[in-house]
């Protein structure tokens, strides 16, 4: 029985990358990759360190794509032989096989729904604490942990170019640059207020509280892209990057603020101890939101980058994390339910951003 069910699984699998073969493209990707890889030989790529490194990933990206496509269309025939030939000491480790191609169908699969303009660029990702005080402010702080887990487990790269303490706990915002391919296709579907039901840590009674917190996620604009600045627009200001409690992580002025005046966007960098990185992080952050807003005021819709703007509070949620009276975490535009809270808080969010992707509703 078990060997009809295992086989039944290998064409199941074999009939969707017959289906993906279709959609998945994969000869102009393969003839992407070799311009890539020829441009990445040449030493000279490295002159423009920014443009060195949006190749690599987008190299990088290529060949994990590739590797599982050629890995699930010969792996899926031989597992069908080998099905046939099993004996039942060998079945075990034929079930791990199989459930090791379905990852890689369902990850050329999603790669299928992200082929929007900015979805293999770069991520910034915004996190601001809103109604409910200390404990929102905890609450941000709790995202930025999920992301960073989320972030490790893809295995991207993570910058925070920009972190604001709470007075006594917490943050109020923080700014992240999440680097990897298709970085803010995966991320775009984050955006909106997440909503947190618990007893509060912070008060003595005991009873249960609900806080809410923004996320905000954009594309980082490339060097293709322009976005013209005039130096007499900005307004520059230095300052002290501090920790928690006024502790002071730099002793100079390393930390820069930049104000553009027309239309009032800041921005502002402290992560670096160098005054000119920083600068350097604040304007790549003003140029992804002066965009933003170039885009936004020529569409009647902002959906394709961020999603609709809402308030920070009750009944703009998109989805819910609850600790008390029972353990719960509800998408509310797809209907995906986890009941493990811990696992989502650890950083699993897979579930929710593929559902959110694909238009599915189910319950997992």
């Amino acid at each position: 029985m078990l060997h009809e069910e295992l086989k039944e699984k290998a064409i199941s699998l074999k009939n969707k990358s017959v289906e993906l073969e279709k959609i998945v493209n994969i000869d102009p990707k393969k003839k992407r990759l070799g311009e890539l890889e020829q441009a990445a030989a040449d030493p000279k790529i490295w002159e423009n360190q920014a443009k060195a490194k949006r190749v690599l990933q987008e190299k990088k990206g290529l060949e994990k794509e590739i590797a599982n496509w050629e890995e699930l269309r010969g792996g899926v025939d031989d597992l069908i032989s080998l099905i046939d030939l099993a004996g039942s000491d060998d079945v075990a480790g034929l079930a791990l096989e199989i459930d090791e191609l379905q990852k890689k169908a369902d990850e050329l699969e999603l790669s299928t729904l992200m082929s929007g303009q900015y979805d293999n660029c770069n991520a910034i990702l915004a996190i601001n604490a809103g109604a409910g005080g200390t404990d929102s402010q905890d609450w941000a702080q709790i995202l930025l942990r999920m992301y960073s887990r989320w972030v490790e487990s893809k295995g991207f790269s993570l910058e925070i170019p920009d972190l604001s303490y709470g007075e006594e706990a917490g943050i109020k915002s923080v700014t992240l640059y999440v680097t990897g391919p298709y970085a803010y296709g995966y991320l775009k579907t984050e955006s909106g207020i997440h909503r947190l039901v618990r007893i509060s840590p912070f008060s003595s009674e005991g009873k249960r509280h609900t806080s809410f917190a923004s996320v905000e996620v954009i594309p980082e604009i490339t060097e293709d892209v322009k976005v013209e600045i005039d130096p007499n627009d900005l307004r520059v200001d230095t300052y002290r990057a501090s920790g928690p409690g006024g502790q002071n992580v730099n002793k100079v002025s390393s930390a820069i603020r930049i104000t553009h005046l027309p239309t009032g966007i800041v921005t502002q960098s402290q992560s670096d101890r160098s005054q000119h990185a920083n600068r350097e992080t604040a304007m790549r952050l003003l140029k992804a939101r002066l965009y933003e807003m170039m885009v936004e005021q020529r569409k009647d819709k902002i959906e394709e980058l961020r999603g609709e703007k809402k308030k920070i509070e009750w009944g703009s949620q998109i989805r819910s994390y609850v600790f008390q009276p029972y353990t719960m975490v509800k998408d509310h535009r797809t209907g995906v339910e986890i009941g493990d809270v811990q696992r989502v808080i650890d950083g699993d969010l897979d579930p929710f951003i593929e559902a959110a992707l694909r238009g599915q509703k189910g319950t997992k």
